[in-house]
């Protein structure tokens, strides 16, 4: 699917650089910006508006949640973020909170070694602020800026350096009109708040397919976008496609290749089309590096395969997305992110070569290394006068989650002096540190969180006969899937029958029921009872009899004995899977949380995971997953309704549930 990574995806990116903390008073060089002086770049009102008519996208909407942070006397953040054609940014508007003890200060804005605007800091704890951007560069569609912090204490105290300046809230305004597309390499823009996919009302297998592929691959695409994608019958047309937003059509048929099509005083969609055997190749154009080269209206594409570069069982920290990770501060700490979707694969026996370095300590004060998984310490050591760190950490399977955070941190003792005594200490982790993990079949975690790295690289999805629904919600769950995923995730849309048959990890679409019982579901009901596998601490199934019937929609993550399956299915009800679904898509940071074997959703309550009582081995009933209950929402016991409830609420007590929104 072509190179998904940087800016080229659309995403915005926060970089923390390296802060600098100085003793009390003004920083070294540093003077409050003179208004008279007709050099420096005019200062901004704090409390400005955006100016009047402009497109405004927050960070958020641009791939990044993380507030800017700027800690010390002097703080730096490097911002990149998208710019669409036709737009120019204007400003960056935010709240910004100030640590305490701080008397005033200013922020920067600088681009290379030119600097673009000076604002003055507001004296409040907290207060909008609006710093301009006009003038910066635009390159390859995005822009990169630099922001620094100076802040200047009140007399006699210091900056506190653990408490850092927080621009949150922010947004850029823009200047301009979008450009519509003129050529099928301009189609897709560099921030996409929708995106419709249009196909026949009754699909044929390659069209779905086709649809499936292509959400996924534009999920991808824009990384952490909160890009929605729909799936919607080409027949009646679709509505028209506001601002920022595209539609694309496939259709199955003879002319091959991938074209604009005009809409008279609209944005033009675009539309695929080949024969069965050529649709899926030419969705493939759309999102490949190929498609940079397609400069005209409409493009054919040669034979596209996709080949994932997976890092296998060694890798380095580099390659799996860290190329260096440091911190500055009196005790610094750091934390290093072991993904198993970038691992492509379920892992276990993960093992860290800690390659690093960190300031040697002054006389008459000692530290220690910790490194920290979960809230557990796993390993400790002292600190010495080289100033370099080369240890092994072998990280427990029983630690291991979707996205596991090794923290390394310096305990530091002994007299560290007054404000700006003690230099603050620099710790680094080089990207070049070995990880090595071998392949975890069962997975490691089991259960949702084996998800989706227990279905890479390559993913079957099995759909029934009800061909337009089904695709539309095999859409929604490869979608959820891929916002999990650093890596894409190739899928292939299939019958039913073909996926449960093939080798590979499959994803099942069985929305009327199931009728397997060579494969057995987590939860299963059939006329009113309800069997739940892999809960209990003896391994039986629990059995429940409900009257009335209680009707239900699932998402069922287990290993089969030979691969991992997600089945979404229901009691024939195919609506309240559809209303799960439509609950799991809401929220982009829903499925993230999930940590279970299944998720169930009942009429009218909030959806509930179901997973493991304690001393529940991973293999119990051919499940596996931890000991877990999670509730969304403030609703607990009504949960479920009726007998449900009991069995779920007196579980959820043994294993200790927490409430999430």
């Amino acid at each position: 699917m072509g190179n998904m990574s940087g800016v080229g995806r659309g995403a915005a990116v926060v970089l923390v650089g390296l802060m600098t903390f100085g003793i009390s008073g003004a920083p070294a060089g540093y003077a409050a910006p003179d208004p008279t002086d007709p050099t420096e770049p005019p200062a901004q009102s704090a409390d400005a508006r955006p100016p009047a008519g402009a497109t405004v996208f927050s960070l958020t909407d641009m791939g990044t949640v993380a507030p800017l942070t700027f800690y010390g006397d002097q703080g730096t953040a490097e911002l990149t973020f998208p710019v669409p054609r036709g737009l120019v940014p204007l400003t960056l508007n935010a709240t910004i909170e100030l640590p305490v003890n701080v008397r005033s200060g200013a922020l920067s804005v600088m681009q290379q070694e030119r600097t673009i605007a000076r604002v003055p800091l507001p004296t409040t704890d907290q207060a909008p602020i609006v710093i301009p951007l006009a003038g910066a560069a635009i390159a390859d569609n995005s822009v990169t800026v630099t922001l620094r912090t100076y802040l200047v204490p009140v007399e006699g105290n210091c900056v506190d350096p653990t408490n850092p300046v927080r621009l949150t809230n922010a947004a850029v305004s823009f200047g301009g009109d979008e450009q519509p597309p003129a050529t099928v390499a301009e189609f897709l823009p560099p921030i996409l708040r929708k995106l419709t996919i249009a196909v026949p009302p009754n699909p044929e297998r390659a069209e779905s397919d086709a649809a499936v592929r292509l959400a996924a691959a534009v999920t991808a695409r824009y990384g952490q976008q909160p890009t929605r994608v729909v799936v919607v019958p080409s027949s009646p047309a679709p509505p028209p496609a506001g601002p920022f937003e595209r539609q694309i059509v496939i259709a199955q048929g003879d002319d091959t290749g991938v074209a604009l099509q005009p809409q008279p005083g609209e944005l033009p969609n675009l539309r695929i089309s080949g024969p069965e055997n050529e649709v899926t190749n030419q969705t493939r154009l759309l999102t490949s590096d190929l498609n940079r080269l397609a400069l005209s209206s409409k493009a054919v594409a040669g034979p596209l395969r996709t080949a994932p570069q997976l890092p296998g069982d060694v890798t380095t920290l580099r390659q799996l997305g860290q190329p260096v990770v440091s911190a500055v501060a009196l005790a610094p700490q750091v934390s290093l992110g072991l993904d198993q979707t970038r691992m492509g694969r379920p892992a276990k026996n993960v093992r860290v070569h800690l390659i690093g370095s960190y300031t040697p300590l002054p006389a008459g004060v000692s530290a220690r290394l910790l490194a920290i998984v979960g809230g557990e310490t796993i390993d400790t050591w002292q600190v010495d006068e080289r100033g370099l760190i080369d240890r092994w950490l072998d990280v427990p399977d029983r630690l291991l989650q979707r996205y596991t955070t090794v923290g390394i941190s310096m305990n530091v003792a002994g007299n560290t002096g007054r404000c700006g005594e003690f230099q603050p200490l620099t710790l680094t982790i080089d990207g070049d540190s070995v990880v090595e993990s071998s392949a975890a079949e069962p997975p490691t975690p089991a259960g949702l969180q084996s998800l989706p790295q227990a279905l890479m690289p390559r993913t079957l999805i099995g759909i029934g006969p009800e061909t337009f629904a089904d695709t539309v919600r095999a859409t929604s769950i490869a979608v959820a899937l891929q916002r999990l995923s650093a890596l894409p995730i190739d899928t292939a849309v299939t019958g039913i029958d073909e996926a449960l048959a093939g080798k590979l990890p499959a994803v099942i679409v069985s929305a009327d029921g199931w009728d397997r019982s060579d494969i057995p579901l987590p939860i299963r009901a059939d006329q009113g009872r309800l069997t739940v596998n892999g809960i209990s601490p003896d391994g039986k199934p629990d059995t429940l009899t409900l009257d009335p019937e209680l009707r239900f929609g699932a998402l069922q993550a287990f290993y089969d004995g030979r691969r991992s399956l997600l089945v979404a299915t229901s009691n024939g009800a195919p609506a309240q899977l559809d209303a799960l679904l439509g609950w799991v898509s809401a929220d982009p940071r829903r499925f993230s949380k999930l940590d279970g074997i299944a998720l169930v959703g009942a009429p009218g309550q909030q959806p509930v995971v179901i997973g493991p009582q304690p001393g529940v081995s991973g293999s119990a009933a051919g499940l596996g997953g931890r000991a877990v209950w999670w509730v969304a929402g403030a609703v607990t016991v009504a949960a479920v309704i009726g007998a449900v409830a009991s069995l779920l609420i007196r579980n959820r007590r043994r294993s200790g549930g927490t409430d999430d929104g």
